[in-house]
């Protein structure tokens, strides 16, 4: 009897922790976006943003968030051994047509590294790799080939194409009429974002 009391009580413990597993698998994942736009208002940690899209966003910042600056460069920035980010937009050839340029400090190196979907565009891309060559193509701009840990693409430059950089950034940057990204906001309960980093444009809007 007492064997089989524990039997009992082993299989009841063992539907507890079967339940608990279940409902923390089934809590859904927090919802995380990329928040592009201007400030308008500054209230201590939080920030008031006209997003691109026209909305409006309210945005918590941690009390302990990175500030990176975006100051304008130009393709001549943009040489061998740099590490850099580059959103584009797919060709019929397998090549990338660049959109917009940054330039990692060498302390950013290997962030984000590789190839992937963007969301700046229908379609568009976002490869963060090293440049390997840089070849001037003519007409049609700069031709780049870059390699991260798992392949490598060749990115068409056109000459109007953006292209910024990345400085260390101050607290007192983020203020009203600053163009901003975002690029991981978490939605909390009550609707707001918050905020671990911040890219602040220092007098050119972000162009990723």
């Amino acid at each position: 009897m007492a064997s089989l009391v524990k039997t009992l009580a082993g299989a009841a413990f063992a539907a507890v922790l079967a339940g608990t597993a279940f409902a923390q698998s089934a809590q859904p994942a927090a919802q995380t976006a990329r928040i592009r736009g201007q400030i308008t208002a500054v209230d201590g940690k939080t920030l008031t943003i006209r997003t691109r899209e026209g909305g409006t966003a309210s945005v918590d910042l941690a009390d302990d968030a990175r500030v990176m600056a975006l100051e304008k460069a130009s393709i001549a920035d943009v040489k061998p051994g740099r590490y850099i980010g580059v959103t584009a937009m797919p060709q019929p050839d397998g090549r990338q047509r660049a959109i917009a340029i940054h330039i990692f400090t060498e302390q950013q190196r290997g962030v984000g590294e590789g190839h992937r979907p963007w969301d700046l565009k229908p379609d568009s891309t976002m490869t963060n790799a090293a440049v390997d060559t840089v070849l001037a193509e003519g007409k049609d701009g700069e031709l780049l080939t870059v390699k991260y840990k798992d392949g490598e693409k060749t990115i068409v430059v056109p000459p109007d194409t953006p292209v910024v950089a990345y400085a260390p950034g101050r607290r007192d940057e983020v203020k009203p009429g600053a163009e901003i990204i975002i690029s991981a906001a978490t939605l909390q309960p009550d609707g707001r974002w918050r905020a671990p980093a911040i890219n602040v444009g220092r007098g050119v809007t972000p162009p990723m």
